[in-house]
C-alpha cells in the first residue's frame, strides 16, 4: 500500500459542484466512532466551508485517489494580536483608538499574520498514508505564499495521532491549554441577579470598548468590527452593578471608560446554530431515557429549576460566547450574569447548549457556569512558526512566549 497509493494521492482545491457528497462520506466516516462509544458527529448543514467562510481568507483542499474522496483540510489566515509595546507617538488614526484618554504611555497591540488549520480528516481505510501530512504541507505552502507568519491548530489533548502528526511530523509545538466550557440550556430560564444591569451594545460601541480595554489580549483579532458586524453576531452584551452607571444610563464607551463602575463585565455572543449542527451518537437506551426523563420533568415544573440533560442525541444548535472581558472586584459575578442572559437567549432560539472558550488561568472563568462532563479542562493549541526570514520585532519569536492570564477565541473558528 505504501509509496505506490502515496504517488497516486492528489491535493487539490474542493469544488464545491462535485466534492459535496465525497466530503460528507468523509466526515461521517470520521466522526463516527467504534460500536459501544459516544462519539460526535457534525452535520455542516451542506456547507463544508462553513467553519472557515466567515473569516478573511481561507482555503479547502480535498485528497483523492482515483475518483474518490479520502481526505481534506480546512485553513484560514488573518491578523491577530500577539504581544503589546509601550507607544510614547500617535502615528495614525488606529493608534489614536487603542489609546485611551490621549494616554500616549498606554500599551498597545503588536499584529501578526496568522494561519489556522481545522477540520483535517482522513477516511479511516487510507490513514498511515501520509495524506493528512501532504495535506498539512499543501496548506501551509498557501499559508506561506500569503505572508502569514505563524500556524497554529487545536485539537483534544487525548488525540494522540493528531498531536504525533503536528509536534512529531510536522514542527508544531505545544503552545496553549484553554478550556473549552460548555453549559446546557435548560428547560426553564436561569434567573439574572436583579443587583444588575444588562446593556446590549451596538457593533460600534462593543468594537470601541473592545480596541481600548483588550485589543493587547492574545489572539485579538484586528477586523473586530468584521466579526461584530457579521449577521450571525446575535448581540453584545455589558454587565454592570445595578445604579452603578454615573449618568443613569448608557452614554457611549467614552464615558464609560472615563469613569467606569468598579466592576463591570462584557461578551459577544455568535450564533452557531445556523452554521452547523452536533449530535452525541452511540449512547444506551439507558443513557437515553435517563436524559428524556430530566427534561420532561423540568419543563413540567419549571419553577423548581431542576438541571436537565439537553437533547445532545438528537441534532442540536449552539450559542458561542467570545469576547469575554471584564474589570473589578465583581467581575465574576457580573460574567455569571451576562451568562444567565444568555442561556436564555439561547433557550428562546432552541439551542442545546452554550459554549465559550478561554484561557486555562482567565480570572472570568471562576464565573462562567458549566457542566464538568460535558466541557474539556484542556483543550490543545500547537504552534510553528513558518519562516525564519521574519524580523522578530518587539514580541520575538511568539512560540516561545510565556501564556497570559486571557486569550482571545475567534468565533468564526470554533
Amino acid at each position: 500500500m505504501g509509496e505506490e497509493r502515496v504517488d497516486m494521492i492528489v491535493v487539490r482545491e474542493f469544488d464545491p459542484r462535485k466534492d459535496g457528497v465525497g466530503v460528507e462520506e468523509v466526515e461521517r466516516r470520521c466522526e463516527v466512532g467504534p460500536g459501544g462509544k459516544l462519539s460526535l458527529f457534525t452535520d455542516l448543514l451542506g456547507d463544508p466551508i462553513c467553519r472557515v467562510r466567515n473569516s478573511p481568507a481561507f482555503l479547502m483542499l480535498v485528497a483523492e485517489i482515483g475518483e474518490e474522496i479520502v481526505g481534506m483540510i480546512r485553513g484560514c489566515i488573518k491578523t491577530v494580536t500577539c504581544g503589546k509595546k509601550l507607544s510614547r507617538t500617535v502615528k495614525n488614526n488606529y493608534s489614536y483608538n487603542v489609546i485611551n484618554n490621549n494616554d500616549l504611555s498606554k500599551p498597545v497591540p503588536v499584529y501578526t499574520k496568522v494561519a489556522y488549520i481545522l477540520g483535517l480528516r482522513v477516511s479511516p481505510s487510507h490513514r498511515r498514508m501520509g495524506i493528512g501530512l501532504k495535506l498539512v504541507h499543501q496548506m501551509e505552502d498557501w499559508f506561506r505564499q500569503n505572508g502569514a507568519e505563524y500556524s497554529y491548530i487545536a485539537t483534544e489533548n487525548d488525540n494522540h495521532a493528531s498531536v504525533k502528526l503536528f509536534t512529531d511530523k510536522c514542527g508544531y509545538s505545544k503552545f496553549r491549554t484553554p478550556s473549552i466550557l460548555v453549559n446546557p440550556v435548560f428547560a426553564h430560564r436561569v434567573p439574572v441577579s436583579n443587583r444588575v444591569t444588562i446593556i446590549k451594545l451596538t457593533p460600534h460601541d462593543a468594537e470601541l470598548l473592545y480596541r481600548r480595554r483588550f485589543a493587547t489580549t492574545e489572539f485579538f483579532p484586528r477586523d473586530i468590527d468584521s466579526v461584530l458586524k457579521n449577521k450571525l453576531n446575535v448581540g453584545n452584551f455589558l454587565a454592570v452593578p445595578r445604579g452603578s452607571l454615573k449618568s443613569g444610563s448608557w452614554a457611549g464607551p467614552d464615558s464609560f471608560l472615563s469613569d467606569p463602575p468598579e466592576s463591570w463585565a462584557v461578551l459577544s455572543v455568535w450564533n452557531c446554530k445556523d452554521v452547523f449542527r452536533l449530535e452525541v451518537r452511540g449512547a444506551s437506551r439507558v443513557k437515553r431515557t435517563f436524559a428524556k426523563t430530566t427534561r420532561v420533568v423540568d419543563k413540567a415544573l419549571p419553577f423548581l429549576r431542576l438541571p436537565s440533560v439537553p437533547a445532545v442525541f438528537r441534532p442540536f444548535g449552539l450559542y458561542f460566547m467570545y469576547g469575554l472581558g471584564g474589570e473589578g472586584p465583581r467581575a465574576a459575578k457580573m460574567m455569571k450574569a451576562l451568562c444567565g442572559h444568555v442561556h436564555n437567549l439561547a433557550k428562546e432560539s432552541g439551542c442545546g447548549v452554550v459554549v465559550t472558550e478561554v484561557a486555562n488561568r482567565e480570572p472570568l472563568k471562576l464565573g462562567i457556569p458549566h457542566w464538568k462532563m460535558l466541557s474539556c479542562a484542556e483543550d490543545l493549541w500547537c504552534i510553528k512558526r513558518l519562516g525564519e526570514d521574519y524580523s522578530d520585532g518587539s514580541v520575538g519569536d511568539w512560540t516561545k512566549s510565556p501564556p497570559g492570564l486571557s486569550i482571545f477565541v475567534d468565533p468564526r473558528e470554533f
